[in-house]
């Protein structure tokens, strides 16, 4: 399927929201604001999201627009990979979610293995920065880069958490259905890569 819509609704608002936020001019403002109608106008025709949520969820930042940051613990055990069941789609999916304010992202990754699998652990090592658009997930209106972090179990034990409903460990030869909207079947094949090679360099895109 043909996504360029989506690709040019993205950088519309892209746009839009960066000349918002330099934009003296009063005419260069509604330029930017009509800029904006636009970008929402296309997800609206091409989606079954009506304006209101589009214009709340997706055309609602201010300042420069950036991409937004996703990031993912990895964490193994006799060579096995640590996979928590999400609730919101029955799939399965590395530890992680969206970078918070404040915090690092070796913090982020402890706080969200934590919360959605009960381990407590040590971050090691900086395993692979992704561009999401360069990898097999489904359509989204945002532009995404994925952090996978290396981390070392310390303390606590399995436990779900608001936001999954099991956690498991799962051999190379045996991974479940996996969410592909977080984590694809190739990207949890390229972290067992660098269980098996500890020297593997950090991937870049």
């Amino acid at each position: 399927m043909d996504m360029k819509w989506l690709e040019w609704a993205k950088q519309i608002q892209a746009i839009a929201q960066t000349g918002l936020t330099y934009a003296k001019d009063i005419y260069d403002i509604e330029r930017y604001e009509e800029l904006r109608r636009i970008s929402i106008d296309i997800l609206a025709n091409h989606t079954s999201v009506n304006k209101e949520k589009i214009a709340l969820t997706f055309a609602s930042d201010s300042g420069y627009a950036t991409p937004k940051v996703d990031i993912r613990g990895v964490v193994f055990r006799e060579s096995k990979i640590l996979l928590v069941r999400e609730k919101i789609d029955g799939a399965w999916a590395l530890p992680g979610g969206w970078g918070d304010i404040g915090l690092s992202p070796s913090e982020v990754a402890v706080k969200e293995m934590k919360e959605e699998s009960g381990f407590d652990v040590l971050p090691i090592r900086l395993l692979a920065v992704l561009d999401k658009k360069f990898h097999d997930h489904p359509p989204e209106p945002y532009h995404v880069y994925k952090m996978f972090i290396q981390c070392e179990i310390v303390g606590g034990k399995a436990e779900t958490g608001v936001e999954t409903s099991a956690v498991e460990f799962f051999s190379l030869d045996e991974l479940p259905e996996l969410s592909s909207e977080r984590n694809t079947v190739e990207q949890v094949k390229t972290m067992f890569e660098f269980l098996d090679q500890p020297d593997k360099r950090v991937i870049l895109d």
